[in-house]
């Protein structure tokens, strides 16, 4: 989508107005005495009032274990257990038996890591040799990516031997097609973000992709940092697994996703057991439920799917072209303002084409947390830190920074703001 687009799809000023009601919390006045503007989307989402509301009403008319007893408060949370599980399927255009709940989208990248491993062990059986990882094979990632989607097959590789290669970058922070030759014929599993976390770049998927089916390697994509923020379409991406979490997409803590291709989830022997999970069991052994409930075990975060299957619904009636075409407004004018301002660096793309809303710099001569402390009496809310993606600060030469981040209900005054404060930043520390 072209800025001319976003310019046509994007909100008008009654639209915003409406949707910065539906957020309880911009009533909130920070340490300096003005509203808190919220530039911190990107370590997790405010929530509009209907998924409080909806999280609340779940304890106050039907809460219940699902899947158990035949009661009517029973029937009722299987039911939004299950409509949860439709509604994020139809969000991604993937099918609801392709849905495994998780409490975060780091369970479901580790998930799918020690069902490899499992596999790797021998458990699931002859069926699951291709999940089977071993001295001779490859896993590939990025240098761009959260710890969650490194760390994980950092571990993998150390328990079954196998090699952990990565894609590098361009200078701007971009991944670098020209590194795609590390995905080698022993290449099992492709693993990489959608959207960096720390630059805002969008990944190149349809390349990354083609260069793994090329060698019949499996794909993982962490959508974490875009699926608040642009369409996702599962099928479309053609990757093989994707995970995403409630919390950054305007829904509850505590509740996060792993969608899988269902041919693969049938072969994955499961990661955690107990209650809920099985068909049968005998003081010998276990027989397992087929996927998704045979990942599943123990009791699930009910209400928090219940939240987060209204905000999805939020989402879809806002259009999550308009969402992408809104930010990327903001981005533009973010990008603008920051390059203007002296001794302050990008961590990431200057031009606001393939990236979305989030920003990292350094300002030169001051650590990131002096810049998180001024902004904040300012009462501007921006993350500072690594944003668990140290490789990545290290890419640059930093050990971290500071971020921005904007979400739907954001504004260009928010925007303005953060420039105007980040501007004293500057003055307060002996900058002009």
């Amino acid at each position: 989508m072209r800025r001319r687009d976003a310019r046509t799809l994007a909100f008008d000023e009654q639209e915003l107005a409406q949707i910065r009601s539906d957020f309880p919390i911009l009533e909130r006045i920070g340490r300096g005495g003005n509203p808190i503007a919220y530039l911190d989307a990107s370590a997790t989402s405010q929530k509009p009032a209907c998924v409080i509301e909806a999280e609340a009403n779940f304890y106050r008319r039907y809460n219940a274990a699902v899947h158990r007893g035949t009661h009517l408060l029973g029937d009722e949370s299987t039911t939004a257990f299950e409509t949860g599980r439709e509604t994020l399927a139809a969000f991604i255009n993937g099918r609801p038996d392709e849905i495994v709940w998780t409490k975060n989208a780091t369970e479901a990248i580790n998930l799918v890591a020690l069902s490899f491993g499992h596999a790797s062990a021998g458990r699931g059986g002859q069926a699951a040799e291709v999940l089977r990882i071993g001295p001779a094979d490859r896993i590939v990632t990025t240098r761009a990516e959260h710890h969650a989607n490194l760390v994980p097959w950092q571990e993998l590789c150390a328990r079954t031997g196998a090699e952990l290669a990565w894609l590098d970058l361009t200078s701007d922070g971009r991944i670098d097609c020209e590194t795609l030759n590390v995905i080698t014929a022993n290449t099992k599993l492709v693993a990489f973000t959608h959207v960096s976390n720390v630059t805002g770049a969008i990944s190149p998927v349809a390349e990354i992709v083609a260069a793994a089916r090329a060698v019949g390697a499996m794909v993982l994509l962490d959508t974490c940092q875009s699926s608040a923020h642009m369409p996702i379409d599962v099928r479309a991406l053609d990757v093989d697994f994707a995970v995403m979490s409630s919390h950054k997409m305007l829904g509850p803590t505590g509740v996060g996703a792993l969608w899988g291709r269902r041919s693969l989830l049938e072969l994955m022997p499961p990661v955690l057991t107990g209650g809920s999970m099985i068909e049968n069991v005998t003081m010998e052994g276990a027989h397992f439920m087929p996927p998704p409930e045979r990942f599943e075990a123990g009791s699930q975060p009910v209400a928090q799917i219940a939240g987060w299957t209204r905000a999805l619904k939020y989402l879809s009636d806002l259009g999550m072209d308009r969402v992408h075409a809104h930010e990327l407004n903001l981005t533009a004018h973010l990008l603008d303002g920051v390059k203007a301002i002296e001794g302050v660096r990008l961590l990431g793309p200057a031009q606001d084409t393939e990236r979305i809303g989030v920003l990292a710099f350094s300002v030169e001569g001051v650590h990131p947390h002096d810049v998180g402390q001024v902004l904040d009496a300012d009462d501007v809310a921006i993350r500072v830190g690594h944003h668990c993606a140290i490789p990545l600060h290290t890419f640059f030469g930093v050990r971290s920074s500071a971020r921005v981040s904007v979400a739907p209900m954001n504004s260009i005054e928010e925007i303005d703001r953060f420039l105007h404060s980040l501007r004293r930043v500057r003055s307060y520390f002996g900058g002009q």
